[in-house]
């Protein structure tokens, strides 16, 4: 499992990751690439050789008290071995070195494993958007991360490394990506 910075060549494979993950409300080619592009996020995919098993985007514009989490996405037969994990961290490790206090990020109230997935990282619920993924009609469940508190846990080594149910998967963000 190799986490790196995703480049505009990793296009094609996150974009099949996309749509095969989110088929009702994909990002477009356009909106991702920008992604990819802007200096103010951060994209990571995660590989093993040429293969892509799941990529992750933090919005993070140096300097700001606050960072959101974009997306993160797993294939599927790679979901619950804690890449949607390794990939949240590194995503929190750079909102962090950006000059971060604070992350959010919104995720499907109907996704019961991401939301454990974020509670175990220290993540609290803050707020809800009725209706907010569409066509789907599923609520967006408004979460917040206090980083000093989540550097402190990391430093002391007391976060899980793995899932912690065998087989476990989540899924996030405004992307609403399964991990």
């Amino acid at each position: 499992m190799t986490v790196r910075t995703a480049t505009a060549s990793d296009l094609d494979a996150i974009m099949a990751l996309e749509r095969d993950s989110f088929p009702t409300d994909a990002w477009s080619e356009a909106m991702m690439a920008a992604e990819l592009a802007s200096p103010h996020g951060r994209y990571v995919v995660d590989v093993d050789g040429a293969v892509l098993h799941g990529y992750g985007g933090v919005r993070a514009v140096q300097g700001s008290a606050d960072a959101d989490i974009q997306t993160i996405a797993i294939v599927a037969s790679s979901r619950g071995r804690g890449r949607g994990r390794q990939l949240l961290d590194e995503l929190l490790r750079t909102a962090r070195e950006r000059g971060a206090r604070e992350v959010f990020l919104e995720v499907r109230a109907d996704n019961p494993v991401a939301t454990a997935l974020y509670i175990s990282e220290g993540f609290i619920e803050i707020a809800r958007r009725p209706r907010y993924y569409q066509p789907d009609d599923v609520d967006a469940v408004v979460m917040k991360l206090d980083l000093a508190a989540w550097a402190a846990r990391d430093a002391d080594s007391e976060r899980p490394s793995a899932p912690a149910e065998p087989g476990a998967s989540a899924a996030t963000t405004a992307g609403t990506g399964w991990c």
